[in-house]
């Protein structure tokens, strides 16, 4: 599934996506939690150590605001990492194998229900961007975001979409 699923559960919510990478587990993962992948499709750069209970520091590439703080939920090599910022706003990358590479769900939980189609759309733009670097190429983030937000506004209804688009 390429498009995201917003949920609720517990009075919070939650983005997943879920999708299937023709690449090896090992591969998928080096792109999802070093640096070095994690530039190519992360919105951040991510500065602390992978270990579950690390302090982490959220550093914007472009200077579109101030580093944030955050942690480090759990870490599971070539598994699971999670991440939390902004109180207890979460991000969950799970990887496993699948027969023609691997699968990725990426979960992200939080709050406020009027940014989830801004986040979805996100999301989505840096999963392409993440499928797009396994491949050696490169994609135009804001391109995707523009192109699938009005879908997502469609699909979660006016009150998911309170929180306009990224500056």
């Amino acid at each position: 599934m390429k498009d995201g699923e917003l949920f609720e559960r517990d009075g919070r919510f939650e983005l997943r996506f879920v999708r299937a990478l023709s690449h090896p587990v090992e591969k998928v993962w080096q792109a999802v939690t070093s640096p070095e992948g994690l530039s190519a499709w992360f919105p951040f750069d991510v500065v602390g150590e992978r270990a579950a209970g690390a302090p982490l520091e959220f550093v914007f590439r472009a200077g579109e605001g101030p580093p944030f703080a955050g942690s480090m939920v759990e870490f599971a090599p070539e598994s699971v990492m999670e991440l939390a910022w902004e109180g207890d706003e979460t991000l969950r990358l799970e990887v496993r194998p699948i027969p023609d590479g691997c699968e990725l769900t990426l979960i992200n939980r939080f709050d406020e229900i009027g940014k989830a189609a801004r986040d979805a759309a996100g999301w989505h733009a840096c999963l392409d961007a993440l499928s797009a670097a396994l491949e050696g190429e490169a994609i135009d983030s804001m391109t995707v975001w523009r192109a699938v937000h009005p879908g997502y506004v469609a699909r979660f209804g006016a009150s998911a979409a309170t929180i306009g688009p990224p500056a």
